[in-house]
């Protein structure tokens, strides 16, 4: 018969149970440090620089127990410009707004616990390594959540923004243009008309015309009048004299009767 084998000491045991313990202990651990890394993620269906028309995949982690989502705001990193960024899939009601730095994408409030899962699509990846979306989440409640802090140090950020991670650019990847953007509306200065006098300037010409007007028709008055004046006493002159002939005349007469 073969010989039973002989029970492990009680070191061995107690050895055995420590061990049992510690993997237990560190299954637990991982198991609650798993969500803390996963707050705000992003992934690309292309993730290379400069790749073009790439499909960009975010989802932040519900961590509310009262309050749903219902905003998110995203600073875009450098070489990326907001007006190169469109929705592609959102939460139902979810609107998009590009800002002067990036993007809002929001909407009705999500049910708790939901995550914020959405799309967008840029127009191409800056010549980089790796890029940060710093993302601002905002809940039903008013509580909001800074996912912005940059990995250095050899510290791990307490809260992380979602980076993506690029492979090196293709054989003949070049930068392209920027995107059009509207131009500018003409100033009313750019616009009007170089020889249009102004408003003030009509008025003054229309004023100073009119004045030399008054000035020509109180002259002509003034001459009138004096014309006036020079035939009335040249009229009564006419009548003095005529008067003094008939006078002398009429004595001569009598005179001579006499």
């Amino acid at each position: 018969m073969r010989p039973f084998p002989a029970s492990p000491s009680p070191s061995v045991r107690t050895a055995r149970r420590a061990g049992a313990v510690g993997v237990l202990a560190l299954t637990a651990a991982l198991a609650l440090a798993g969500p803390a890394f996963a707050h705000a993620e992003v992934e690309a269906d292309t993730a290379r620089a400069l790749a073009e028309n790439v499909t960009l995949s975010f989802v932040s982690e519900a961590e509310s127990a009262e309050a749903g989502f219902t905003e998110m705001r995203v600073v875009l990193p450098e070489g990326i410009a907001p007006g190169d960024v469109t929705l592609v899939e959102a939460p139902k009601g979810w609107t998009f707004k590009a800002t002067a730095d990036g993007y809002t994408l929001g909407g009705p409030k999500l049910a708790v616990g939901t995550d914020a899962e959405y799309k967008v699509k840029v127009r191409q990846l800056p010549d980089a390594e790796e890029i940060a979306f710093k993302t601002v989440e905002t809940y039903s409640d008013g509580e909001i959540s800074r996912w912005i802090e940059l990995p250095g140090g050899g510290a791990e950020p307490e809260q992380p923004a979602p980076v993506l991670k690029l492979k090196a650019a293709a054989a003949g990847a070049t930068p392209i243009g920027p995107s059009p953007t509207a131009t500018a509306s003409p100033s009313v200065t750019a616009t009007a008309p170089a020889a249009a006098p102004s408003a003030s300037a009509a008025t003054t010409a229309g004023e100073k015309k009119g004045e030399e007007k008054k000035d020509e028709e109180k002259k002509g008055e003034d001459g009138g009048g004096s014309a006036g004046l020079i035939a009335g006493g040249a009229i009564a002159a006419l009548a003095v004299l005529g008067g003094g002939a008939w006078w002398l005349v009429r004595r001569r007469s009598t005179a001579a009767e006499d």
